[in-house]
């Protein structure tokens, strides 16, 4: 073979390693169970809001920046969510739940919250927590 065939053979190579490492990076939704399999990384989970065992907290004079729920992801398992901002309004009617955060201690630590709302109430809703 040719040094110059080599060369390219080697920067395609490289090439293709790179856009496969990109493509690994990209997060897809996951479950309750894929995120505490990992804890501390950071991942995307699509659930419901679970008000029929278990009631929200949220008691602003003590600690406006913590809300508490209990969330059913699609695979139906249920996780305590701490979201580290104020309760969103128009919560209780949200359809769907895209939440974003790690798992730390059995809980899903969430910084950010995409309410799917039904369309007669209002559209989408993104609610950002501080991060913790």
């Amino acid at each position: 073979m040719k040094k110059s065939n080599i060369v390219a053979l080697v920067i395609i190579a490289v090439a293709l390693a790179a856009i496969v490492s990109m493509v690994g990076d990209f997060s897809s939704y996951q479950t309750f169970a894929t995120a505490e399999a990992k804890p501390g990384k950071e991942y995307q989970i699509i659930a419901k809001l679970d008000t029929f065992q278990h009631a929200m907290e949220y008691n602003p004079i003590v600690d406006p920046n913590r809300f508490t729920f209990y969330a059913k992801d699609e695979s139906g398992k249920t996780c305590k969510v701490i979201f580290s901002g104020t309760k969103p309004q128009d919560f209780e009617r949200s359809e769907k739940l895209t939440m974003t955060g790690k798992m730390e201690n059995g809980e899903f630590h969430c910084n950010q919250i995409l309410m799917k709302c039904p369309s007669k109430y209002k559209n989408d809703q993104v609610v950002v927590g501080k991060k913790s």
